[in-house]
């Protein structure tokens, strides 16, 4: 691939270095020819006006490339064939072979043709050829989750919270979906302090039910057991149905479901059982000894979705936006904070306090009863809104008026997927 640097000051050439490419077609090599710069008659090779039409041709003269060395091609070395890109077929440039490049008249190489909006393929459609982040391993629930929120993506397991938000950061990942709270569980308080410590935007929410299973190798049976391991929610959640089965079991927890079920797999413990999924099961070769073991059917985790950028809020379906804010004057302000949204008949679906970090306590002089030490807290809140309504917008620039601190988290679409507790289906 040629390596393009910007002219000198004065210049209007550009200067091009080449490197000899290792593809063979033939007796011949073929070498790429790709150029960025501006449209001007001094540079005779240029392909696009724009870094985006030299991105582009990157890509589809690499594909060409690579598909140079399959066994149909012609045996003069020409390169008149079309490449696929993104799966539709697009007409590239031609390739040069270095044997031909002084076989014009003028001993110059045949400029390439530039490409047009035809050549590039349509973007992605929503929730396909995504890269989507999850905490876990695969048979993990916030992976039926991502299924479930992006059908058809390609599901990234990442061992802790924090490496799923860095994975969007970094552009390993398109998305990210992550529990925040659960219906008996509660609030996941780790990945409220990340997404005010990233800065990452919550484009959408998935409700998933959660169906737990008694797993063990093939072969063992319930009264061999000694020991249960899986997620400390995931054993809270199913202790009373344990007792109730008569098994004298020490409960162990680990750091998720799925990973629970690998555990016992890999290490062969045939007196260890492992609560975890119904797909778990199936990744790991075990046994379901005991379906829907979960204490309360109606156990649901929320989880949300996470993107580099906010998506456009809308009016036309129901939108949910949620906040984070902090007040200097203590606990007195929350109540002007919440009246904003009751004024306008906006309904909060979710208020989650947490201690301020960097500012965990406030000091109250009073010459009558002394020096008091308060908590300061940062305060999340969910409500039924959209960014694009007016009412929403005209009680966040109230609620800024009594707040030190506030920030947007994401105004995104509401899950309206219907569900009950009798026809839960196992989507893990």
């Amino acid at each position: 691939m040629q390596a393009l640097s910007r002219p000198f000051p004065g210049s209007g050439s550009y200067l091009v270095r080449t490197r000899p490419s290792s593809n063979r077609v033939g007796p011949n090599r073929i070498i790429v020819k790709c150029a960025y710069g501006f449209e001007s008659p001094a540079f005779p090779l240029g392909v696009g006006s724009n870094r985006a039409d030299w991105q582009s041709s990157c890509a589809i003269l690499a594909s060409k490339v690579t598909q140079e060395q399959s066994p149909t091609q012609k045996h003069d070395g020409s390169a008149d064939h079309v490449a696929a890109v993104n799966g539709h077929k697009a007409a590239v440039t031609e390739l040069v072979p270095i044997g031909n490049l002084g076989s014009s008249d003028n001993n110059k190489p045949l400029p390439p043709k530039p490409l047009t909006i035809s050549d590039l393929a349509p973007a992605p459609m929503h929730g396909s050829q995504l890269r989507v982040a999850y905490q876990g391993v695969p048979g993990a629930y916030s992976e039926a989750a991502a299924g479930k929120a992006y059908p058809n993506c390609e599901a990234i397991p990442c061992d802790q919270f924090e490496v799923a938000f860095q994975a969007v950061e970094l552009w390993i990942s398109d998305r990210a979906v992550l529990p925040v709270e659960n219906s008996l569980g509660g609030s996941i308080h780790r990945n409220y302090d990340l997404l005010l410590r990233h800065r990452l935007h919550i484009v959408g929410e998935v409700q998933l039910p959660v169906h737990h299973c008694l797993l063990a190798l093939p072969g063992v049976r319930k009264e061999f057991l000694t020991r249960v391991i899986s997620h400390p929610q995931a054993l809270a959640q199913c202790e009373n149905t344990l007792t109730k089965m008569g098994l004298k079991v020490a409960r162990e927890a680990v750091d998720d479901t799925a990973g629970a079920a690998e555990f016992v797999a890999t290490n062969n413990l045939r007196d260890t059982a492992a609560i975890a999924s119904a797909r778990a099961a199936e990744l790991y070769g075990m046994q379901v000894l005991a379906d829907g073991i979960q204490d309360d059917p109606s156990n649901v985790t929320r989880f949300v979705m996470l993107a580099r950028e906010p998506i456009i809020p809308r009016t036309d379906r129901p939108f949910k936006t949620s906040i984070v804010f902090a007040h200097d004057k203590g606990m007195s302000v929350l109540f002007k904070v919440l009246s904003a949204f009751a004024f306008r008949n906006i309904s909060l679906t979710k208020i989650e306090s947490r201690p301020h970090r960097n500012r965990p306590i406030r000091l109250v002089d009073d010459a009558n009863v002394g020096t008091a030490k308060h908590f300061e807290y940062m305060f999340y809140v969910d409500f039924e809104a959209s960014m694009a309504e007016v009412r929403a917008q005209n009680a966040l620039a109230e609620v800024q008026e009594f707040t030190s601190f506030l920030r947007v988290l994401g105004s995104y679409p509401m899950d309206m997927t219907p569900w009950s507790p009798s026809s839960c289906l196992r989507e893990d």
